[in-house]
């Protein structure tokens, strides 16, 4: 019995504090995506023409867990089958905040577009269902800068390659 009331506990605590954390992740992310709106992210492998830049790679990556409540209604439809929508918000939030990082890393830069963006995803085992999701670019720079950017505090160091000029 006592085994019961602790499993239920556990379970709503778990609903209670995943629900109030990815509410208030979802907050930050809406908010940090209206600020970073002017860097423009594409897929396209191929930059703008006719423009002289520098290129640099920015990556950004996190790790998100899943709640236990949501690990437990997982666990569920993976016994009966079907679509495991209890780790969609997980897997929504790790791809915005990782493609954020890259804004804000693309941003220190002083980069207003990042191409060629890509997007890893790994799950790390354990009890609780944890993912990492990687996200990487092509910053572009204007390579008439004759300094250096800033990076943000917490980088590696990195270096950017010679101009890249592409013609029409």
């Amino acid at each position: 019995m006592i085994d019961a009331i602790m499993f239920a506990v556990l379970l709503l605590l778990g609903f209670g504090f995943g629900q109030l954390s990815e509410k208030r992740h979802y907050r930050s992310i809406i908010r940090r995506e209206k600020e970073l709106q002017p860097i423009v992210v594409v897929g396209s492998k191929h930059p703008p023409t006719g423009e002289k830049f520098r290129q640099v790679l920015v990556v950004g990556n996190v790790v998100v867990a899943s709640d236990y409540f949501k690990s437990f209604v997982a666990s569920l439809v993976n016994i009966f089958g079907g679509r495991v929508r209890t780790y969609e918000p997980l897997l929504d939030r790790g791809r915005r905040e990782a493609l954020l990082r890259v804004k804000e890393q693309a941003h220190a830069l002083g980069a207003l577009q990042v191409f060629n963006i890509k997007y890893e995803t790994s799950r790390i085992g354990g009890r609780v269902t944890t993912i990492e999701v990687l996200a990487y670019g092509t910053a572009l720079l204007d390579s008439t800068l004759t300094t250096e950017p800033a990076m943000h505090s917490g980088s590696d160091e990195m270096s950017a390659s010679a101009p890249l000029s592409i013609a029409n």
